[in-house]
């Protein structure tokens, strides 16, 4: 009887080990999730949103902010819903979710669509925080020398981009995004503070006075902006807004983070939307409007490494290091759902293999996990090294896939797990809201075509100089 008794206790506290579904339990809680929300959502393209606002205007500017933040916390709790299928079963990827609702070539679609975006933004991401290291050394270059002489102070953007693969290949070790919640409340923080610093100058250059040119509808059409550029701006610049708020991409694999309790993964989730969202906004409005305000049509296309500022050096370079800091959770948050899938997949296909399978000593090193991790970053960053001009084509991406991710696969859950009936008013306005979404998103590709174009222009690869 002892004995059964013993053997129950044991059962039950092995049980306790894991969830519904077998996994190890989810430790995730509001806090982390929210954490790995803003990590993705505030990137350094909020120091660009001043040069954003200059492109549309004090009316249209803000509305925009404002309109594509609603679509995309709307969106996004649809897709949150579809998390737990019908029958209760969890989806651990987004590709996962939109097999159980929808199913058929949407499936592959979704996968191209997401994992497109992440390997984009992963390569992306080495060149940004490349050009933020170097715009450390330049912003002391410039305290030395002087802001007249800029020729002197150019340097190449390579040694840093090999730099920043090297600490990822370290970082791409840990195991799954589920161990990932400290570096990316860091991370978070870090985007906090660069945001806070850039409202700050830019706070103290409008204070300083100046005559600034603003207008309602933005950079006028004239001598120095012609019609067709002030298109093509205007196309880019609403590109930047509306998938500036995007993390769909990565929804369902922070989603499958949270715990179960007394509150379900959806509500967690759900608040977790909010809150990043909320608070992604706040700092958008304030860096794209006090920017605007303080340069006004000479909107700089990034306040910190385009040297909208140049003193205090020391506070510019500051940021500079907060950038790079949160680059650094940014690219591991954005590269775990790949290599998760790729992982899984191998051990669904290899299951014995020790090579693809064991993991060895207490830090649960796999020799197969090193392996291809590393060959991932090596494969990013020699990309980034080749082509200096990629975070064109990474809008260019974007553009493409933000209306399918952000908008058409979350919509078209939604009316198929809700049963909604075709052509009644719901059906109508949300299959409109799609289409406006999908308009938006082919502006925003042609805007991207056309300075993707102009970046061919001046390739010379292996050459990245800031």
């Amino acid at each position: 009887m002892v004995r059964e008794t013993s053997l129950s206790i044991e059962a039950g506290n092995e049980s306790s080990k894991f969830d519904d579904d077998g996994r190890l339990k989810r430790t995730g809680t509001l806090l982390t999730a929210s954490a790995h929300i803003i990590t993705v959502v505030i990137g350094s393209g909020v120091l660009s949103l001043a040069w954003t606002i200059a492109q549309l205007g004090w009316i249209a500017g803000p509305i925009a902010l404002v309109a594509f933040s609603v679509i995309t916390w709307f969106t996004s709790i649809l897709l949150v819903d579809g998390y737990r299928s019908s029958n209760g079963t969890r989806n651990y990827t987004y590709k996962d979710v939109v097999r159980s609702h929808l199913g058929g070539i949407k499936v592959q679609l979704c996968a191209i669509a997401q994992y497109s975006i992440l390997v984009g933004a992963s390569i992306g991401y080495s060149i940004t925080a490349s050009i933020s290291l170097v715009a450390i050394k330049r912003s002391i270059c410039f305290h030395k020398i002087g802001h007249s002489n800029k020729d002197n102070c150019h340097m190449p953007n390579n040694p840093y981009i090999i730099s920043f693969g090297v600490l990822q290949i370290i970082l791409s070790q840990i195991p799954n995004f589920h161990k990932l919640s400290i570096l990316s409340i860091i991370a978070a923080a870090m985007s906090f503070a660069y945001s806070t610093i850039g409202v700050g100058l830019s706070i103290g250059k409008i204070a300083e006075g100046g005559n600034v040119e603003s207008g309602l509808s933005g950079i006028p059409i004239g001598p120095n902006m012609p019609k067709i550029e002030k298109m093509w701006n205007t196309y880019s610049a609403l590109g930047n807004i509306a998938f500036a708020y995007a993390f769909s991409d990565v929804l369902v694999e922070i989603q499958d983070t949270i715990k179960s309790g007394a509150e379900s993964e959806s509500k967690v989730m759900k608040k977790a939307t909010l809150a990043g969202i909320s608070v992604s906004t706040v700092f958008y409005m304030l860096c794209g409007i006090l920017g605007y305000a303080a340069f006004g049509n000479n909107a700089p296309g990034n306040m910190l490494t385009g040297f909208g500022f140049y003193e205090p050096f020391w506070l510019v370079g500051l940021a500079n290091l907060f950038i790079v800091i949160h680059l650094v959770g940014a690219y591991q948050v954005l590269s775990q759902p790949i290599f998760g899938v790729v992982e899984d997949w191998i051990k669904e296909k290899r299951p014995k293999n020790k090579f693809l399978t064991g993991e060895y000593s207490i830090f649960k090193l796999s020799l197969f996990r090193l392996t291809w991790r590393t060959s991932y970053v090596i494969f990013t960053t020699t990309l980034a090294m080749l082509f200096p001009f990629f975070n064109d084509f990474v809008g260019l991406i974007g553009a493409i896939t933000f209306w399918p991710l952000t908008v058409y696969f979350p919509i078209e859950i939604y009316l198929a797990r809700s049963k909604i009936p075709r052509f009644s008013f719901k059906w109508i306005w949300m299959r409109s809201l799609s289409g406006i979404c999908l308009v938006v998103s082919l502006l925003a590709a042609a805007g991207s075509i056309e300075g993707l174009v102009k970046s061919l222009g001046m390739f010379k690869p292996f050459h990245s100089v800031s």
